[in-house]
């Protein structure tokens, strides 16, 4: 009984510890949010205070930013959704050395340094538009080419959810389909698709905030153009103020709403279910 309890005591210690670990520094960094001071720390604290909100509001080109990242990431699982879930439909669908191929060259891109694969795409695609003789703007640096560098890595990330969810699809219930009559895209359309309605809504959560949270495609790819993760690098350079603090509060509160406003309404799901 003893040993039982010690070890439920060392459990409940290492929880608490490892809370205070992940929530401290979130805490601290917003509490320097309110803080009156040039520098962003809560010691010494000068006083409550709304100004780094204000000027956040009013910083424009934090606000021109956000719209890029946010029209990258949307472009991004526009494009990786589609691809990622059609790559694990066909690597499901084959098997033998050909599968472990695909399966490979799908994986890759994730085990690969961003910076690498900003570097690439910048060199890939500029080496097209001299090899073409093109001036086009599709072959320059630009949220274009960001777009084109993230979904070579986001697309694998769909992938792997999707291919973890034909796991449990049963390959009968196309037959069945197949032997009424059905065709190919009906039985995609009616039975494949809603199997994997999940994995997919979870590959285009990821892939959107994987897609917000990048840096190093983002940086080589960019050309003139700013987002999120670059806007916070520069004001790191030139001499950093709260207002990225106010900033990061703000992204850390949306998305704990963001997943508490989720959790609510899967637990109503479930007592409708139950309800039946």
């Amino acid at each position: 009984m003893r040993q039982v309890r010690s070890i439920d005591w060392l459990f409940h210690l290492y929880l608490v510890l490892f809370l205070a670990y992940m929530l401290l520094p979130l805490i601290v960094m917003g509490g320097a949010a309110f803080n009156d001071s040039r520098f962003p720390s809560v010691y010494p604290w000068v006083g409550w205070t709304d100004r780094w909100f204000v000027e956040l509001w009013a910083d424009k080109r934090m606000w021109n930013a956000f719209a890029n990242t946010i029209y990258v990431a949307l472009a991004v699982v526009a494009i990786s959704v589609p691809i990622g879930t059609a790559a694990a439909i066909l690597i499901n669908s084959i098997a033998g050395a050909t599968r472990s191929v695909l399966y490979a060259l799908m994986v890759a891109p994730i085990l690969t340094p961003g910076a690498v694969i900003g570097i690439s795409t910048l060199l890939f695609w500029n080496g097209v538009g001299h090899a073409a003789g093109s001036d086009f703007f599709l072959f320059k640096a630009g949220l274009h080419l960001s777009v084109l560098g993230q979904v070579s890595f986001i697309a694998a990330f769909v992938m792997l959810l999707v291919l973890a969810r034909l796991q449990s699809f049963d390959r009968g219930l196309e037959e069945a389909a197949l032997d009424l009559g059905a065709s190919h895209s009906q039985v995609m359309r009616r039975i494949l698709l809603p199997h994997l309605y999940p994995a997919i809504g979870a590959g285009a959560a990821i892939g959107f905030f994987q897609s917000i949270e990048n840096f190093n495609v983002t940086l080589f790819t960019r050309g003139t153009y700013d987002t999120l993760t670059v806007y916070v690098f520069s004001k790191v350079r030139t001499g950093i103020t709260p207002t990225i603090n106010a900033l990061a509060l703000i992204m850390i509160t949306a998305t704990l709403l963001g997943a508490i406003g989720y959790e609510i309404g899967r637990r109503r799901r479930e007592r409708r279910l139950a309800g039946k």
